[in-house]
């Protein structure tokens, strides 16, 4: 596959997939994730990637779903349900890659963006970095194993929070919630994320693959069967007047008013 919305290389062990999608905040579409997958296993399936760092170009690592795409697809009679099940996909390819993913995350990490983030095996965060569950203000749920993972890493009171509230957490508020690893200035992100990859790939490969099989079977045996749910309830959200208001909202950029408000 060729690539248009990702950079993908490797070097010296170390497979790095670049969110490319400057113009839309490296918003997710039916590309992009198709994308970032067939990255994905490239990885799996080469012996010389020993761990992938997954970061966004331009002004973000990713603003998350790709709401004027969305918008068009409902107004000529699609669903949600291909492009869920495509988060859904990519979410499990990083959970289950037998290498480390580590998640280099600056700018806004919005909705699916912090999905990702947080299906990786570690962050490491610009103190510019800004993590949003968005979903709730377009009047759908999180996506990409949002609720499932979220309640994994910050526990269910603090999840409830973020995923219905649609708040922003600061770079230092998500590091205090155990969300990310480390935090650095915007100008030491890749320097810190490369001397990490680096010093990873020249780790026992055949120990972090059963670590991370051994912490799948222990937190995460559940999780495909979670995200035949998470499809269901974002199409039935992605049916209703509350999402096509939202997203109406959103790209008029005015508050929106949903039913029964």
């Amino acid at each position: 596959m060729s690539y248009e919305k990702i950079i993908y290389g490797c070097n010296n062990g170390v497979a790095k997939i670049t969110l490319n999608s400057k113009a839309n905040l490296n918003a997710f579409d039916h590309s992009l994730i198709t994308e970032v997958i067939d990255a994905l296993d490239k990885c799996e399936s080469n012996p010389e990637v020993k761990v992938v760092i997954l970061n966004g170009a331009g002004k973000a690592f990713s603003g998350g779903g790709d709401i004027a795409a969305m918008y068009k697809a409902i107004n000529e009679g699609q669903d949600l349900e291909e492009l869920v099940e495509l988060a859904a996909q990519m979410a499990i390819k990083i959970k289950k890659l037998p290498k480390p993913v580590i998640a280099s995350v600056h700018g806004p990490a919005a909705g699916a963006g912090f999905n990702v983030a947080l299906a990786c095996d570690l962050c490491i965060a610009a103190e510019d970095a800004l993590f949003i569950q968005a979903f709730v203000n377009i009047g759908l749920i999180p996506d990409a194993g949002g609720v499932y993972l979220l309640t994994r890493s910050v526990g269910v009171s603090k999840a409830c929070e973020l995923a219905l509230s649609g708040k922003r957490i600061s770079a230092k508020e998500a590091f205090d919630m155990g969300i990310v690893a480390e935090i650095c200035s915007i100008d030491e992100l890749e320097e810190k994320t490369n001397k990490l990859a680096l010093k990873m790939a020249k780790g026992p490969a055949v120990s972090y693959k059963n670590t991370k099989e051994l912490i799948y079977k222990a937190q995460f045996s559940d999780f495909e069967e979670y995200l035949k749910e998470e499809v269901k309830a974002q199409v039935q959200c992605g049916k209703t007047e509350d999402f096509k208001e939202g997203m109406k909202a959103f790209l008029e950029k005015r508050k929106p008013n949903y039913i029964g408000r």
